[in-house]
């Protein structure tokens, strides 16, 4: 199987992501050793969460919206697992929605700071708003 990393994202040539899943969670995993290290040094909660969302949650949602299409279910459902176990380990307490929500937030959020910012770099790259 051939694979090409494009902006850190791993595609294999059957157009699967299965690949980038895998390293991401591991990744990920690697640093949930520092952060029981950060717990044990009487580093509290709340600044846990936020080294995880800065850490690793960041990992997770680096380039949503170029790998969804190419994400099957057992993906979907292996982010969703490990989504679980960060919140049996209290690094992640919002955990009421699925990866894919988190991805459609992210771009929601996107959206919402480019479209009312006409200087917005990637202002020039969107279609005129339609009025209908």
């Amino acid at each position: 199987m051939t694979t090409i990393i494009i902006l850190g994202v791993t595609l294999t040539n059957h157009f699967s992501i299965s690949e980038h899943v895998t390293d991401i969670i591991s990744k990920c995993a690697q640093s949930f050793y520092a952060l029981k290290v950060l717990r044990c040094h009487g580093m509290g909660d709340d600044a846990l969460m936020i080294t995880f969302r800065s850490v690793v949650l960041a990992k997770i949602l680096y380039a949503p919206p170029a790998w969804p299409g190419f994400a099957n279910s057992s993906d979907k459902q292996r982010l969703e697992a490990f989504m679980r176990r960060c919140v049996r380990l209290n690094f992640y307490r919002q955990y009421d929605s699925t990866v894919d929500q988190l991805v459609a937030d992210l771009g929601d959020g996107l959206f919402a700071a480019v479209l009312p910012n006409n200087q917005h770099v990637l202002r020039c790259i969107l279609p005129e708003r339609n009025t209908h």
